[in-house]
């Protein structure tokens, strides 16, 4: 009996993908000359960690942004090798760059997350690439490469991703290795989870802890609103309220937020 096989969905269509940004501390402070070997060397770093990994950066869906590269990885790429060997090969291949003597010291920030992503006519859609935009820029994250001198490479992976992934058991990731850190950056808000491949968790901890917490947006701290920590799931919106409440889609207000914002 010949086999059939659902309909593969229309081009276009919004699909569950691993995106993945790599930012430059401090670039704007390098002149246009060493701007430009900086991007060159950022690719070609990257490049090398996932050949090293065995993941085909030509299949990479790639948004180079100056500073930063923004990328969507194809379906079914193993968020256990991007979390695990990927950033192994990429910390190594940033540290020996550091290490030559006339070299210009580039440090990161990177992000992962998986979710919703759909083509747009400006590069992606969906709460997967803002995550990720979010993420790469949290204060947190800026805070660990300030405070550890050392570090070449920060990253921080979504609260989603670190309870599917790295704490499964998975090959070469060890989930005491992550410090979780509150983002809220313009209308987001979420978890995420930081390590600094190469420093012990103890050595983040204070600057995550000192971080201050940003105010938030004008809308989510108005009377009669519940500040939300998001993500999606499964196409609707999901989001724990700061009292720990579960909401689905959009929020319920409670009886009482009449009487202030919730804290």
């Amino acid at each position: 009996m010949k086999e059939t096989y659902p309909p593969r969905p229309p081009a276009g269509l919004p699909h569950r993908r691993l995106c993945l940004a790599a930012d430059v501390e401090q670039y704007s402070r390098l002149d246009t000359r060493t701007q430009s070997a900086v991007q060159s060397e950022l690719v070609r770093m990257l490049d090398e960690a996932a050949a090293l990994t065995g993941l085909d950066r030509t299949a990479w869906t790639r948004q180079p942004q100056g500073d930063m590269e923004f990328a969507v990885l194809p379906e079914a790429t193993p968020e256990d090798l991007v979390l695990g060997p990927f950033v192994h090969h990429l910390a190594v291949r940033l540290a020996d760059r550091n290490a030559r003597p006339d070299a210009q010291r580039v440090r990161l920030r990177m992000a992962v997350d998986t979710g919703v992503v759909a083509d747009a006519a400006l590069g992606h859609a969906g709460p997967a690439p803002v995550a990720v935009a979010r993420y790469v820029n949290a204060p947190q994250l800026r805070a660990v490469l300030a405070t550890i001198a050392a570090a070449d490479l920060a990253v921080i992976v979504s609260d989603r991703l670190y309870q599917d992934v790295v704490r499964s058991g998975r090959r070469d990731l060890d989930p005491a290795q992550y410090v979780r850190a509150h983002v809220r950056v313009k209308e987001f808000g979420g978890y995420g989870w930081i390590r600094v491949p190469g420093h012990a968790p103890d050595d983040l901890r204070s600057a995550v802890a000192e971080t201050p917490e940003p105010k938030p947006a004008a809308d989510a701290g108005a009377p009669g609103r519940t500040a939300l920590s998001q993500h999606v799931h499964q196409g609707a919106a999901v989001g724990r309220d700061v009292t720990g409440g579960l909401t689905v889609g959009l929020p319920v207000i409670p009886p009482s937020a009449g009487s202030g914002p919730a804290r």
